[in-house]
């Protein structure tokens, strides 16, 4: 084995948080996700954890006393997010953005998201969910995160999916979701062994 593969067998998996972002009735995100979940669940180099905003909901008025029906919510996210080394989040466009529910995961949450990389799974109509994703790089940009590059977008993604929830095209898709994934691992990697190295100052 040469130095390399050692240095890489050796590293523990890298815990992906897998966000669902939207919590409309009737949505598509939940077959975006699933499908990119089980995708990056084939690599020995991640671990997944898939994370349904609408499981988790969560008020648009911030406070800092919050009801305990709230904060075991609340705390039950935080941790999950506080053991992820990165994210990838699946966000529909809506009105040219991001929803609602996937604004307020965000700001009820800071050093959770500090020097950790995130990726992006869009959909929606022609746009594919792309201008959501332009604003989310600004807001994950204030919170010192770092998001990657390559994207995986649904352009018409209702049409994109058949009945059993796997894409049309399966080497497209597949191809998007790897190269985001090897940033994101590259990312990853790096942002957590210098967080332990020394623990970020934000």
């Amino acid at each position: 084995m040469n130095v390399d593969a050692a240095i890489t067998s050796s590293r523990p998996p890298l815990r992906v948080a897998v966000i669902i972002g939207s919590n409309r009735e009737g949505r598509f995100g939940p077959t975006a996700a699933r499908w990119f979940a089980s995708h990056a669940e084939l690599r020995d180099d991640l671990t997944v954890d898939l994370v349904d905003l609408a499981e988790t909901p969560l008020p648009t008025a911030l406070t800092n006393n919050p009801t305990a029906e709230l904060a075991e919510v609340l705390g039950g996210l935080t941790k999950r997010l506080d053991l992820a080394d990165a994210f990838v989040v699946v966000t529909p466009e809506y009105n040219h953005s991001y929803p609602a529910s996937l604004k307020a995961a965000i700001d009820w949450h800071f050093t959770q998201w500090q020097a950790k990389p995130v990726g992006f799974v869009s959909y929606g109509g022609l746009s594919g969910g792309l201008r959501a994703v332009e604003h989310l790089r600004q807001v994950f940009a204030e919170l010192h995160a770092v998001t990657v590059r390559e994207t995986v977008s649904f352009h018409g993604a209702w049409a994109r999916f058949g009945p059993d929830g796997q894409p049309k095209d399966p080497e497209a898709c597949t191809a998007a979701a790897t190269a985001m994934l090897d940033q994101l691992l590259w990312w990853g990697e790096a942002l957590r062994d210098a967080r332990t190295r020394s623990p970020y100052a934000g």
